[in-house]
This record gives C-alpha cells, sequence and structure tokens, in this order.
C-alpha cells in the first residue's frame, strides 16, 4: 500500500511539476508593438512600420486625382470631370439650395439670410473675378474652404461638388443671360418679373443692403482672397483683401445690387 501511495505521489508531484512549467507570463509579457511607442527590434526604433510605397487604404484609391481635388499638377483645373446634364444640375441645384444659400443667397450674389443677420459677408459669384474663374477652384474651395468659409468635404461627397460647380457656373450665366442664350420659345425675365409672378412686390428684387453688423474682418473692410493653391504667396500666408466686393465701414452701409437677368 505504502508504494502505491509513493506512486501516486511521484505520479502528482511530476503532473504539478509539469503544470508549473507551462503556466508562464506570455499573456502578460508577450513581445508585442504598443502604439507610438518604441521598440529596439528595427535599427529606426519606431514600432509603428512606414507604409510601402504606393501603398492606398480600402475604399481610398483616387486614381481620378480631378475629380477629388480639382487641381491639374497642384493647379485649379478648368472642366467638369463628367457630362454637366440636366440631372447634374438639378441635383447641383438642390445640394446648392441646401449648404450654400445661408451665405451666398438663391441668386449667388453673397448676401444669404446669415450674412443679412451679421455673419460675415460671403462672395458674390457674379463678380469679374469669379465669373472667370476655373471650375476647379470652386471645386477646390467647397472641399478645403475659403476665408471665413469653411470646407464641406465632410457634407458633401465629391460627386454633389461637382454638380454644384456646374450650378454655380450656370447661375452666373442665368443672371446675364440673354434670348440667344435659351432654347426657341423660352423667354429671358427679369428677376423683378420673377417676382410679381410669385406673388412677391417687385421692389424683391431690388438694391439690398448690408446691415451694421455685417463685418469682413480686414484691415480695408475687403473680403478676403486667399493666393491660388502653388502661388508664392500661399507659402508666405500672405492675405490679400477683395476690391471687387469691398464694403465701407459700418458707419456708411454700402448696398449691393442683386444680379438681373
Amino acid at each position: 500500500m505504502n508504494q502505491i501511495a509513493r506512486r501516486a505521489t511521484f505520479a502528482t508531484a511530476a503532473l504539478s511539476l509539469l503544470f508549473v512549467a507551462g503556466c508562464r507570463q506570455d499573456m502578460q509579457d508577450q513581445p508585442k508593438f504598443f502604439p507610438q511607442r518604441g521598440t529596439a527590434f528595427y535599427a529606426d526604433g519606431r514600432s509603428v512600420r512606414p507604409q510601402v510605397e504606393n501603398t492606398v487604404a480600402r475604399n481610398q484609391l483616387h486614381e481620378d486625382g480631378y475629380f477629388y481635388t480639382g487641381l491639374v499638377n497642384g493647379k485649379e483645373g478648368d472642366g467638369m470631370p463628367f457630362p454637366a446634364t440636366l440631372q447634374v444640375l438639378e441635383r447641383g441645384q438642390e445640394q446648392y439650395n441646401v449648404y450654400c444659400t445661408p451665405c451666398h443667397s438663391r441668386v449667388g450674389n453673397g448676401i444669404g439670410m446669415i450674412v443679412q443677420r451679421g455673419y460675415m459677408k460671403a462672395g458674390s459669384f457674379h463678380t469679374a473675378r469669379l465669373e472667370s474663374a476655373p471650375l476647379g477652384h470652386f471645386f477646390h474651395v467647397i472641399s478645403n474652404g475659403y476665408g471665413a468659409m469653411p470646407d464641406y468635404s465632410g457634407q458633401i461627397a465629391p460627386a454633389d461638388r461637382w454638380a454644384i460647380v456646374a450650378y454655380v457656373k450656370a447661375l452666373q450665366l442665368s443672371q446675364k443671360a440673354t434670348q440667344a442664350d435659351v432654347p426657341a420659345g423660352s423667354h429671358v425675365e427679369p428677376l423683378a418679373s420673377i417676382a410679381e409672378g410669385q406673388g412677391l412686390p417687385a421692389s424683391f428684387a431690388d438694391e439690398w443692403t448690408l446691415p451694421p453688423t455685417a463685418v469682413t474682418g480686414t484691415p480695408d473692410n475687403g473680403l478676403f482672397v486667399l493666393p491660388a493653391p502653388g502661388s508664392g504667396a500661399a507659402t508666405t500666408g500672405a492675405v490679400a483683401p477683395s476690391r471687387t466686393n469691398a464694403v465701407p465701414p459700418a458707419a456708411a452701409p454700402a448696398g449691393q445690387t442683386v444680379p438681373k437677368q
């Protein structure tokens, strides 16, 4: 009996020794990397390895650089990446009315409702500078912001940004359209007539005056005009105020006429 007990004790001890030998701290002390921590494993001391050249994250293969940036070789391009069909213009109008009218107004004169209530004056699309601006400029501004305008890349998809660009150009044309610009059977009407046709007074389309609370934040009360991408001034942070839409001091607010058809 004693011999059996001794054998049982020996077997138990052997099993216990086996169990203790297998109980290591690998779960706690495993050789893993922690984000933003260094390591002696690599010669450069970085645990996070640089991406392999030309690595592209899933769903980020933006082969058409112009479609996603509006830039060609770092400069604003001039052209639509897809045809500006009637459907595209209707989508652009819808998105413009949602995101752009609060500042730029329905007619794009830069005097939207929140500007009338004291927000910084927005740019008018009916100035010589913006009428001649390339299409890529508008897309770049929507994507990255401009002066006091925030970027809308998080709210508006690239295709919709381009649709807005197409609608802005159509809006510019509409405010200076002639009978030769419209199809046969269509008629160009002044805004006053359109206002009356919708039950509004003809004065609805008359001159709009900025409220005394409107501010611009520039020394001469002009709009911010940032350097074009890739220009030398952009690297120095220089900001030149606009002279085309300058607003006199609040004591003597200037009015701006709504562009007429």
